[in-house]
């Protein structure tokens, strides 16, 4: 008996070990991370991480490129040349910087204040970072020695120096990080991080292969990355699209500008200013192939007031007390004339008549620009509570002109925890499909009752402009081979199992409280 306990012990933990080899590395990096965290708030530990691992990364790609220079200085190459790094975008790291040295100090009292030195040398020598990087590792509630096994936890042997892969791994771990962090943070994550079911969702539907893509509301960059992994994906050059993007948050700025960064996207076009996109537009005239944002829901502090002649709002002036329309405007306003927008609106946006928004809609419902509607479940975005959904516009399209199509899902997703919930690959291919198949007026696409339905703008004005999905898609349809009494039967046997498990465990409870023996 005594053997096969310990064989059974053996067992599991072999396996509970084989488990933690195969758990993804970003994960165990993030567990081992937020174990040196210990108590520094999550919104002030995300910039030492993000900012270590950003180092990491322009460290691997130095690296490499330095190594096939120094091969090559019996032909003239020099391996610390400042051009020789700007020829091939690489960003030049010197030497008080480079992660070998870093690595070699890790155990130093003054770590700290070498990587904030080694932040600010690197900015001097590439401009295009010049005021992004994060100086805080110096801070007092900081621990020195907790800081140094951070630097060995990214510099771990998994991520070779010169290895192309581990460019890539380091982004995918940078994105993921920033995930976490939004949740960790909760609320307040929500305001520079969108959900990245909700992101990929838009991206796929839209499908930018190639064009200007601009987000006037961009947060931490996530749809120009996820434009970027699209065209990736599907063997498109990166190269075809340019990202135009634009940041009231300075510190979200500079998590965007490093997240581009760590991609291989330009991010020249990534602009910040205090004023936002409605007093200081950064890109006036940008026309945009694709516009894909999550602007800030029901926004009362837009300084509408300062903008009631502007020209961007060519479907009307939007009320002071609430910015949504005042995005769609703009987006529309920043649109090529066969350009596509796809955003995130709260789920009043669909009925609201407040302040004139009623007929604004009706204005964009019979100038034909809105193609889609998507009703999205509860529970995605970490920083409000209050119902979402996808608006989807087009200029000048050619197809399914007086109809929109409507879709609502929400019924999918899943949850990841008790508050919030995300779309699954199947859900965003299900929905993604439905409107390409909708769009393209494929054989593929119908109606489906309490899913989908293309509807005539004609009806849409019978129902007074509102935008819901719930009233065009109706009711799912009930199963033909529903049989009442065999679900009946079957209910009522587990109802008595339960009973009389009920019973049994009372019995037991009773006979353990009178073992009980109170002096």
């Amino acid at each position: 008996m005594l053997k096969r306990r310990i064989f059974v012990h053996r067992f599991l933990n072999n396996m509970a070990k084989k488990e933690t080899i195969q758990e993804p590395l970003e994960k165990r990096l993030w567990k081992a991370a937020d174990k040196l965290r210990k108590n520094i708030d999550a919104a002030e530990y995300k910039h030492v991480v993000l900012g270590l691992i950003f180092l990491r990364y322009i460290s691997v790609e130095f690296e490499r490129l330095y190594n096939e220079l120094a091969k090559q200085q019996a032909d003239g190459a020099d391996p610390e040349d400042r051009e020789e790094y700007a020829a091939e975008n690489v960003f030049y790291v010197p030497g008080s910087a480079r992660w070998s040295y870093l690595v070699a100090n890790a155990k130093n009292p003054q770590i700290g204040k070498l990587i904030d030195e080694a932040m600010d040398a690197i900015e001097r020598e590439n401009r295009s970072l010049k005021g992004v990087l994060p100086k805080v590792f110096s801070r007092p509630n900081l621990d020195p020695t907790a800081l140094g096994e951070l630097i060995d936890l990214i510099g771990n042997s998994t991520l070779e120096n010169t290895s192309t892969k581990s460019a890539d791994l380091l982004g995918h771990v940078f994105e993921y990080f920033l995930g976490e962090f939004a949740l960790a943070e909760g609320k307040k994550g929500g305001q520079f991080y969108t959900p990245r079911s909700v992101v990929e969702l838009l991206v796929t539907m839209l499908e930018p292969y190639q064009g200007r893509v601009l987000d006037p509301c961009c947060g931490s960059g996530g749809m120009f990355v996820q434009s970027e992994k699209f065209v990736r994906e599907h063997q498109g050059l990166v190269e075809n699209i340019s990202v135009y993007g634009q940041e009231s948050n300075q510190t979200t700025w500079r998590l965007c500008k490093m997240n581009l960064a760590i991609r291989g996207i330009d991010a020249s076009q990534v602009k910040w200013n205090t004023e936002g996109s409605f007093l200081n537009d950064a890109h006036k005239d940008v026309k945009a192939d694709y516009v894909i944002a999550n602007p800030p829901f029901n926004d009362s502090d837009w300084s509408g007031d300062q903008l009631c002649g502007d020209a961007r709002w060519q479907y009307g002036v939007p009320p002071a007390g609430n910015a949504n329309f005042a995005w769609i405007q703009h987006f529309i306003y920043h649109l090529a004339p066969s350009g596509q927008a796809g955003f995130v609106l709260a789920k009043g946006s669909l009925t609201s008549k407040t302040g004139g928004e009623g007929e604004i809609r009706k204005a964009l419902i019979d100038k034909g620009l809105i193609t889609c509607i998507v009703n999205l479940p509860a529970k995605l975005f970490l920083n409000t509570q209050i119902p979402a959904c996808l608006w989807f516009v087009t200029r000048n399209r050619q197809k399914r002109v007086g109809e929109i199509l409507f879709i609502d899902a929400r019924n999918m997703g899943r949850l990841i925890n008790r508050r919030t919930r995300e779309l699954t690959e199947e859900d965003i291919h299900t929905i993604a499909d439905t409107y390409h198949h909708w769009r393209d007026l494929s054989a593929d696409y119908a109606d489906v009752p309490g899913f989908c339905a293309s509807v005539p703008v004609s009806r849409v004005a019978e129902l007074d402009y509102v935008l819901t999905p719930g009233r065009y898609v109706g009711l799912p349809e009930e199963e033909d081979d529903f049989n009442f009494a065999e679900r009946f039967t079957a209910l009522r046997a587990e109802f008595e199992e339960q009973l009389k498990e009920e019973e049994r465990l009372n019995k037991v409870i009773l006979e353990n409280l009178s073992k009980i023996k109170i002096d």
